[in-house]
This record gives structure tokens, C-alpha cells and sequence, in this order.
């Protein structure tokens, strides 16, 4: 049987992509609206797109629950916003993260922005194993800064300063890039977690 992930549709998201990107790299995407359900999830993708205290309306009751499953081990993705809220507190809203990973999530201070395209991830981490470049999209105004620095996995470089833009604590993975709209690269980083997830559910 597929790798069953519960994807969180904190209404602002767009779920067609991430959907779409896990069912064609072999595993069953299932749309979930009631936060409670993610207490029995197998694996647990947070999708991109959205503000910081909007996307945390919905969470923040079941944040509890959430928080001791992925303490307890359950395999998780963030991606951009979902890699956002897994942090404590952000400067673009006044509700707080889950706070998985210690830490906040700060506005970048570059010239233009959204920082918006193609840009490179410096990392070795095993999830990249098997991609073709390091280059993936991204699209965001703020980044994470974690805490504890050996959560950051990955740094990329935008108008001369260098920031957090992968990070993992246990199981869970956070991705400020987008991997379901970077291409050939981006399915390979959805694979490998398809198949890290299924190594420790």
C-alpha cells in the first residue's frame, strides 16, 4: 500500500501542486480540514502558500497534539509558510508557531523583495541524494532562524546575505524553497522524503 500523507489545507494554502507532486512520486494524498485527525497521521506534509497568523487560525488549538506527534516521531514536511509556522513566533504576525523548532522567523532585509525564483541550496543532506543541481524555487518575504543552529541543514544566498533555507528536528523536515515547483530537483527531494518517511512510520 501507498504511503498515506495528510496534507493540512489551513485554507490559504494551494494543495493542488503538493498534492499532485506526492501522488506522482507514488504516494496517497489526503486532504485534511480537521486539524484532531492529524493525531493519527502516518506522515504529515505542511503546505507553502500563505500568511504566518492565517495559517495558524486553524492549528492553534490542536498545536498540542501536533507538537507530541511529531515529538513522538511521525515523518513531517513543512514547505515555505508550513516550514514557517513550525517555529515559535514569526515577524509577520502576533500568533504563536507550533514551536517544533526552537527559534523565530524573521522579515529579510534585502532590497527587493519577495525574494522570488531560482536560487541555490548549499547542503548534504541525504534528501538531496540522487538530484540533479541544488537549484529550487522559492518565493517569501521572511526565513527561520532557529535557536539551535544544527537544525539548519541548508543555507541559501540571496543579495549578498546567506540564510536558513532547510531545516530537520527527528523526523520533520523544513523546506523554505518550494520542491513541488522546482522541477526535476524537487520531485527527487519528494521521493526521498516519500521514502525517508516510510523508513520510520
Amino acid at each position: 500500500m501507498p504511503l498515506r500523507i495528510a496534507v493540512a489545507d489551513y485554507g490559504v494554502g494551494n494543495l493542488f501542486s503538493i498534492s499532485r507532486s506526492l501522488e506522482r512520486c507514488g504516494a496517497e494524498a489526503v486532504i485534511v480540514r480537521d486539524f484532531s485527525e492529524l493525531a493519527g497521521a502516518e506522515c504529515i506534509v505542511f503546505p507553502g502558500v500563505g500568511a504566518f497568523d492565517k495559517t495558524m487560525e486553524k492549528l492553534l488549538p490542536h498545536r498540542e497534539e501536533i507538537c507530541g506527534r511529531l515529538e513522538d516521531g511521525v515523518p513531517a514536511l513543512g514547505i515555505c509558510i508550513g516550514c514557517q509556522i513550525l517555529f515559535g513566533r514569526s515577524e509577520e504576525g502576533r500568533s504563536p508557531g507550533l514551536g517544533f523548532f526552537g527559534g523565530s522567523v524573521r522579515k529579510m532585509e534585502s532590497r527587493i523583495l519577495p525574494h522570488m525564483g531560482w536560487n541555490s541550496l548549499e547542503s548534504d543532506d541525504p534528501l538531496l541524494e540522487g538530484t540533479p543541481d541544488r537549484m529550487f524555487y522559492f518565493v517569501h518575504s521572511y526565513f527561520g532562524s532557529p535557536s539551535d543552529e544544527s537544525i539548519a541543514i541548508g543555507t541559501t544566498e540571496y543579495e549578498g546575505t546567506r540564510f536558513g533555507s532547510f531545516f530537520r528536528r527527528k523526523n520533520v523536515y523544513g523546506t523554505q524553497f518550494h520542491p513541488e515547483k522546482s522541477s526535476f530537483t524537487g520531485r527527487k527531494v519528494i521521493e526521498n522524503f516519500i521514502s525517508f518517511a516510510e523508513e520510520n512510520i
